[in-house]
């Protein structure tokens, strides 16, 4: 109990400015269920101390399915059977009206995502029928931000985007760099997803780099997740719980423990303090009745509205949601 208490009080020094060291973090790892609270605690106070106001998106599935990359968690892979509905990119109009609903709503950061490995050349024609939806959207509504996740993408492509004033990219990590190619996909690098963030960054693109919890990754390599985001400096981190999607390699991945998600959540809080962490999918449909709990964890954002493929909260009722989260 003695070793318990040292150390949380040796990790509340992140209050003060001061970074937690390797070893100091293996121990928070190794700190037992009925510690948890005590660091959801902290990590909550970290969060108020450093991390400024909640950050709320909806995202869009502006072309879904038959993607030529075998990330093995993913319902939009070409290489599973997942009986998702496909289609090419959506039309100007759709993008239109999907971020139009979005403004109603009163949520101001807007996000279009494509399946597919990326866009290495500025004239290809689905590439420019992005930019200019990009355009047309920020044209009709000045104070939304808008965000893309199209994926992989060369100096070239980067700074047409950036040139655009896109708000923020999303590219993931997905799990520790050790264990990409193992977990996460064999037709891509990490490092090409590092390379993206770089261009993006040199160009002056905010970008959210994160990952998932549950592939069958270990504590130990959360951990070297969250340091190898910190040191690309980063402005948002989304954290995403599995959902076992029917049909991929990993349909059959055991939940992860609750009390796990949040000493994670709390973990990327302490080593990213001033970070946004974002809390995506499996906040409502694997978390439930902890979502609260998790929110309260370290995370500072969410995203409402539903994700790519799968279902998510209406955004009403996530309204509700933040306004009691604050009174925290």
């Amino acid at each position: 109990m003695e070793t318990i208490h040292k150390t949380i009080e040796n990790a509340y020094k992140v209050l003060d400015g001061k970074e937690l060291g390797y070893n100091e973090i293996l121990d928070i790892v190794n700190l037992p269920g009925d510690a948890v609270l005590d660091l959801i605690s902290l990590a909550h106070k970290v969060t108020k101390k450093f991390a400024g106001p909640n950050h709320v998106c909806t995202i869009m599935n502006a072309k879904s399915g038959k993607c030529s990359q075998n990330c093995k968690f993913c319902a939009q892979s070409g290489f599973y059977d997942t009986d998702i509905e496909t289609y090419p990119l959506k039309t100007e109009k759709d993008f239109l009206e999907k971020a139009e609903e979005t403004y109603k709503t009163g949520v101001k950061n807007f996000g279009l995502v494509t399946s597919g490995k990326g866009y290495f050349d500025p004239k290809d024609k689905e590439f420019i029928d992005i930019i200019n939806a990009i355009d047309k959207i920020k044209a009709k509504y000045p104070d939304m931000h808008v965000c893309a996740s199209i994926g992989i993408l060369n100096r070239e492509t980067a700074k047409v985007l950036a040139d655009h004033k896109i708000k923020h990219y999303n590219i993931n990590f997905q799990t520790a760099p050790s264990r990409y190619n193992d977990l996460i996909s064999t037709t891509h690098t990490l490092e090409d997803r590092i390379s993206t963030i770089k261009y993006l960054t040199e160009f002056g693109v905010k970008v959210c780099c994160g990952g998932i919890i549950g592939l069958g990754e270990t504590m130990e390599e959360r951990i070297e997740m969250a340091l190898a985001i910190k040191e690309l400096n980063v402005d948002v981190i989304p954290l995403n719980v599995l959902i076992p999607i029917k049909g991929t390699p990993l349909e059959n991945m055991a939940p992860t423990p609750i009390f796990e998600i949040a000493k994670t959540f709390a973990i990327f809080r302490l080593i990213n303090p001033s970070t946004i962490i974002k809390f995506a999918a499996g906040r409502e449909t694997k978390l439930k009745d902890f979502q609260a709990l998790l929110m309260l964890s370290g995370a500072n954002g969410f995203l409402t509205g539903g994700y790519l493929t799968t279902r998510g909260r209406d955004v009403e009722e996530d309204k509700i949601f933040e306004i009691e989260l604050n009174k925290f």
